[in-house]
């Protein structure tokens, strides 16, 4: 099978490209705006430097679209990048798949849904998303690019599923990245305090990757056409306990600090799975405790700790 995948230098696209390889013809593009060329270099894959918003013509069984930047960080430094690449670059996508009969697994995000007012989010829950806000480039864009989906599916016959990806963490970050599970493993290795936002009772989810990999090849592959799909662990924890835990595994010293919570932080983050369950016989295999032990063990390697 030839399988293209878009961001597949970043941090979920690479995972997605080294489980494939082996086995299948991986063709991927980036422009390298927030992934690192690293994360593939040892990977038996073609790579294109190129910025989706450029129309590109490339014969694929299958489009992975991971192309977006994804941390409040670096969305919020090039948020202009981060709305072109979910709406002209989500076109060229769909006219690829289009003219090439492709599926086309557009991966979306929890953050559709914005700060939400139910609990945990199921795929039919509509959001609450300021439109105007700081993290609009990406949460607007995201949907979007969902919309764009459904109406190519519709008009023109596209085959395409939809994966909104919760919380995902593993080799490969950025530390830098201003997400919550790297910031705090590097604050905890190099013995500088955690920085908690707020007053740290917020929660999230957190999945592994190597889970959302295995689900995100099963969407794709198994998933009925113009479906929805939550993606990641519905296991609930605080801030605060995330930031115990870090301490704990790490072996740190490190104290917590708290500061200012950033404009329209959702309070509550947890996917409903039960779909996925059902019809694609997915969910999460590897535990919080093993898979933050080994994304510390990453981290302290590369930071040579």
């Amino acid at each position: 099978m030839r399988i293209l995948i878009t961001g597949a230098s970043g941090f979920i696209g690479s995972h997605l490209a080294e489980k494939l390889a082996d086995e299948h013809e991986i063709i991927g593009i980036d422009n390298l705006i927030t992934g690192k060329k690293e994360n593939i270099r040892e990977l038996n894959i073609e790579f294109i430097e190129q910025d989706i918003t450029k129309p590109f013509d490339i014969k694929a069984d299958v489009i992975f679209n991971m192309a977006s930047p994804a941390s409040p960080v670096f969305y919020q430094k090039y948020p202009l990048e981060t709305l072109e690449t979910n709406s002209i670059g989500m076109k060229n996508v769909l006219e690829n798949a289009r003219k090439h009969s492709s599926i086309v697994l557009q991966a979306s995000t929890s953050e559709v849904y914005g700060d939400p007012k139910v609990h945990p989010q199921p795929e039919t829950y509509w959001g609450n998303v300021n439109s105007i806000g700081p993290r609009s480039c990406y949460d607007e864009g995201k949907r979007f690019a969902e919309s764009l989906c459904m109406n190519y599916a519709e008009k023109h016959g596209v085959e395409v599923k939809l994966a909104r990806i919760f919380n995902t963490y593993g080799s490969r970050m950025r530390w830098d990245d201003g997400r919550v599970v790297p910031n705090f493993i590097y604050q905890s290795l190099t013995g500088k305090p955690l920085t908690i936002y707020g007053g740290g009772l917020q929660t999230r989810s957190f999945c592994y990757i190597s889970d959302m990999v295995d689900g995100l090849i099963k969407i794709a592959l198994k998933g009925k056409n113009k479906e929805v799909y939550n993606i990641g662990t519905p296991e609930e924890y605080t801030i605060r306990e995330l930031a115990k835990k870090i301490i704990e595994y790490s072996g740190s010293d490190s104290d917590v600090v708290f500061e200012g919570l950033p404009e329209d932080d959702p309070t509550r983050r947890k996917p409903d799975i039960s779909k996925i369950r059902k019809e694609l016989n997915w969910e999460p295999k590897v535990s919080f405790e093993e898979g933050m032990k080994k994304t510390i063990n990453w981290f302290r390697e590369r930071l040579n700790l």
